[in-house]
């Protein structure tokens, strides 16, 4: 099990990273169609902030399995609320951050539903901006 958790653990850190990549290249992609730093910079935010709640959320089932089953004491069950704790107030903090609403104001949104919103909002952008060239 100790195993499983460590993948866990690197299947997160994989996320992250390559969630900073894809919002790199999708908030340049999106500075070269648009020309509009705002909007590349509100992409990039969008973006890479749905890649870290989603390896949040990774980690926290990373640790759950490790403490419940690699070692169930009392002393992990109480470090595993305090980073369970941790890590939701830093979800919580980044998902108002991106959205604006509290969370109890809107539907249940993941990491990657806020990155699939990032893309859809930039592919807007791309639609009404090539409807004015026309």
């Amino acid at each position: 099990m100790l195993v499983i958790a460590q993948g866990f653990e690197i299947v997160a850190t994989l996320v992250i990273a390559l969630g900073l990549v894809w919002a790199a290249y999708f908030s340049v992609k999106t500075l070269v169609r648009t020309k509009k730093g705002d909007i590349a910079f509100k992409a990039m935010r969008q973006t890479f902030g749905g890649a870290l709640l989603l390896g949040l959320e990774i980690l926290v089932a990373g640790d759950l399995i490790r403490t419940v089953a690699v070692q169930p004491n009392l002393d992990n069950v109480i470090v595993l609320g305090i980073i369970v704790l941790i890590r939701t107030l830093l979800s919580f903090s980044i998902d108002v951050e991106l959205e604006g609403v509290l969370p109890w104001r809107k539907a249940f949104v993941s990491g990657a539903t806020v990155m699939k919103k990032a893309k859809q909002q930039v592919d807007s952008a791309d639609s009404a901006e090539s409807a004015e060239s026309r």
